[in-house]
């Protein structure tokens, strides 16, 4: 299992147009074992994947309990969808989402939102406080469904991500390169 988060994460280092997907916040990818109950069953990259020498690159290696927020995220999207055990992040921008709702299109794939600013007063700015209410409000604006691309917008103190999920990782590490691929070649030297 680790291996193949490895092979992912050596997917997203070969990809130098993912290097402006990267986020202020960094990206991280998780895999979680079948019967996750906590961060500690989700392997990720220790200290993110960054940006280095124009070249996306993990910080650290990858390792079980590495990212407690995107495993908390894995946990509640499983609740939902037993099949989702991976999740990438990356930057969003108004840019990158007019391009995300074409590709969506194009591809055939749906996507989804979770708008922060709906987010209820006693969780915002309360550490660990919303994950359970993003995804709750995530699947309920799509009648049931986890989608396989969603986005959240701006928070307090919280930075706009997309986020890929699925059932593995190497497929979510090369369908985030292809799209790193066609945002580079239709927004080249625009962004």
């Amino acid at each position: 299992m680790v291996d193949r988060l490895g092979q992912a994460v050596g997917i997203l280092e070969s990809c130098p147009e993912f290097a402006a997907l990267v986020p202020e916040v960094r990206t991280n990818v998780g895999f979680a074992l079948p019967d996750a109950a906590g961060p500690a069953d989700i392997a990720a990259v220790d200290g993110r994947i960054t940006v280095v020498g124009r070249m996306p690159k993990a910080a650290g290696p990858v390792e079980f309990g590495a990212s407690d927020h995107l495993a908390r995220r894995i946990i509640e999207l499983r609740k939902y969808d037993d099949k989702v055990r991976a999740a990438l992040n990356f930057r969003w921008n108004e840019r990158i989402m007019e391009f995300m709702y074409r590709w969506c299109a194009d591809h055939q794939v749906q996507m989804g939102a979770v708008d922060r600013a709906d987010e209820p007063k006693n969780l915002v700015g309360r550490d660990k406080g919303s994950m359970g209410w993003k995804v709750k409000r995530l699947v309920e604006s799509l009648d049931g469904a986890v989608p396989p691309v969603f986005y959240e917008s701006r928070g307090w103190g919280k930075e706009p991500l997309f986020l890929l999920v699925g059932p593995d990782p190497v497929a979510l590490a090369e369908r985030v390169c292809a799209i790193a691929r066609g945002y580079a070649a239709g927004c080249a030297g625009s962004d």
